[in-house]
């Protein structure tokens, strides 16, 4: 008997159908995202059924509700980063468009005519640097919608004492893990 025909996944095959880590199922479960339970043996299965609705949901994510291609904008001064970056997200699978710019400055016209749906930055950056960029986006209604993910060196304190990123910024630490990021873009995208 298959594990589909007995109802439930492990929690690494639930993983692998979802395209996310481990790491993320056992949060979704705990959360309630997923129907799961412990066995008296101390593994974790995955209903099949919550696993199947979340595949569902996936693949409606790939466009946003007005039916135009979900759209992200990259903004990193190293441009092999910046590459990397746009590899990484290119291979997730995900149908979004990808635009890119060098520096705050260039990311705040290209975030103000693409207005995407997530933008992924730097702080430290040239010109704009990245808390300047975001503080001036939240002060245009139009870019509300916008979700943030912050790449960064800096510590939350040396972030701080530059000037704190506003509530509901994603944070990962470079260098960033691609399952990190996308398990990140995967959060906000169900959001």
């Amino acid at each position: 008997m298959s594990t589909k025909d007995k109802g439930y996944y492990s929690t690494r095959e639930a993983a692998e159908l979802l395209s996310v880590a481990v790491s993320t199922i056992q949060s979704w479960a705990n959360s309630g995202i997923l129907s799961a339970w412990t066995t008296g043996g101390g593994h974790r299965r995955i209903s099949c059924s919550s696993v199947d609705k979340l595949r569902k949901q996936q693949s409606a994510l790939h466009t946003s509700d007005t039916g135009k291609r979900l759209s992200i904008v990259i903004v990193e001064d190293d441009a092999k980063q910046l590459a990397l970056y746009k590899n990484q997200i290119e291979i997730m699978g995900l149908d979004v468009d990808i635009t890119t710019a060098n520096n705050g400055y260039e990311g705040l016209i290209k975030i103000g005519s693409v207005v995407p749906d997530v933008i992924l930055t730097d702080i430290l950056m040239p010109n704009i640097d990245g808390l300047q960029m975001i503080h001036a986006m939240k002060k245009i209604p139009a870019l509300k919608h916008c979700s943030i993910i912050v790449a960064t060196g800096l510590t939350m304190g040396e972030i701080k004492s530059k000037g704190c990123l506003p509530s509901g910024v994603e944070v990962l630490t470079k260098p960033v893990l691609i399952e990190e990021l996308r398990d990140k873009l995967i959060n906000i995208l169900h959001k």
